[in-house]
């Protein structure tokens, strides 16, 4: 597998490692920094010859590469353009998670995508591990009043970032959302709490999500020895926690704790992320994935950045944020750019009303004939701009309609 790489982060460089050591190389590199370029040859990942800042164009090219990997790091609007054109092309993508926290620009890239059928998956493979799916069963049998546990009161995911800026804390989010997504359903509603507007860090920051099932969800930052995080279902007669390690490969641990203090029964199961990645890679082609949870697409993870970008409103507005579950698509925009018009112009004829009397007025108390002919023609310019613009709508009509569109 030929390999282009677009910038890197951690997460690119452990991906690539598990590809190269799966027989994989580099054949073309872009807006590599020297110290990303000098750890990648020191890790065998790359060979020194190699260009690190070859032109993104020839990453559009499939002879040249097979599959490009996105990173992060130093990201900025030549590598952000770079992305659109690739994803236009309809090459296949990995994107590191998240590379921009704007929700315009992730779900630009998806109309895009619609559009190209590229293949653009997320570094988002931490609801593929079997323990994420045990955690969903134990869910939909708690509110089904099945569960060991009893019913399920509330979900709980306490956060240990590597730091605590602003930025890191929304990035660390967009990815955890992702995994109470897959286990709660999407949420309908956040609020934020323990944060100002003034402040620099959010040492303390608590995000509450209310889901579909009414269930509470929150996500909260915590101070800790490790970074990782741990999630926990909290239920009438025990509690469930998972503990979820940083490292691509470390072992993640499921504790079920039941309430009558019977000894608890704890699970170790080790999980390389960037082989879960590259697997799906592998089968990009394959309508449904065989995994216990299906994996994080493109939408989802710009429904990540989405709920990620939201917490600073809701930190500034200070209370909570409705979250509306809008398809984004070229035709959705095109219906809500026409909403738009449709007002202006409403507004704008009631403004040629007044302004077509007043110099009607004028006009006749002056003698001013030409005046006088001028603004009794304000209804054949109302509508004329309303036939034009009732034309516009059935332009959705003469474009034919795409196929169904695959969710990667």
């Amino acid at each position: 597998m030929n390999i282009g790489l677009l910038g890197c982060d951690r997460q690119i460089l452990d991906l690539l490692a598990a590809a190269v050591a799966d027989g994989g190389r580099v054949a073309v590199a872009c807006d590599l920094d020297a110290e990303t370029f000098a750890a990648a040859v020191a890790r065998g990942l790359c060979e020194r010859t190699l260009s690190r800042d070859a032109s993104w164009e020839s990453l559009v090219d499939p002879r040249q590469t097979d599959v490009v990997f996105v990173g992060a790091d130093r990201w900025n609007e030549g590598r952000a353009d770079a992305v659109r054109r690739i994803v236009q092309a309809g090459r296949p993508v990995v994107v590191s998670h998240p590379l921009d926290l704007s929700m315009l620009w992730a779900y630009e890239i998806d109309m895009i995508r619609g559009d190209s059928r590229a293949t653009v998956l997320p570094f988002l493979p931490d609801r593929l591990h079997p323990f994420v799916a045990r955690l969903r069963s134990l869910l939909e049998a708690g509110l089904a009043a099945a569960s060991p546990f009893g019913g399920i009161d509330a979900i709980v995911m306490e956060r240990r970032p590597e730091a605590f800026d602003r930025d890191a804390v929304l990035r660390a989010f967009s990815r955890d959302a992702d995994l109470l997504r897959a286990i709660a359903g999407d949420p309908k509603r956040l609020s934020t709490l323990g944060a100002t507007p003034q402040s620099a860090t959010f040492t303390t920051l608590t995000v509450e999500l209310n889901g579909p099932s009414s269930l509470p969800v929150r996500w909260q930052v915590v101070r800790g020895d490790r970074p990782g995080a741990r999630l926990s279902l909290m239920g009438e007669r025990g509690t469930v926690t998972l503990e979820i390690p940083d490292g691509p490969t470390d072992a993640w641990t499921l504790r079920e704790q039941p309430a009558d203090g019977s000894p608890p029964r704890v699970a170790t199961l080790p999980f390389d992320r960037p082989r879960a990645v590259l697997s799906l890679l592998s089968r990009r082609d394959a309508v449904e994935s065989d995994a216990a949870m299906p994996p994080a697409t493109w939408s989802d993870a710009a429904r990540t950045i989405e709920l990620a970008e939201t917490i600073p409103r809701s930190v500034a507005k200070g209370r909570g944020i409705d979250l509306h579950q809008e398809e984004f698509s070229e035709i959705g925009t095109f219906k809500g750019t026409m909403a738009s018009l449709g007002c202006g112009i409403v507004l704008a004829g009631l403004l040629l009303l007044v302004l077509a009397t007043l110099v009607g007025g004028i006009a006749s108390a002056a003698g001013w004939e030409f005046g006088e002919r001028l603004a009794g023609a304000w209804p054949w310019i109302i509508l004329t701009v309303l036939v034009l613009f009732l034309s516009l709508q059935i332009i959705p009509l003469l474009i034919p309609q795409p196929p169904p569109n695959r969710k990667n």
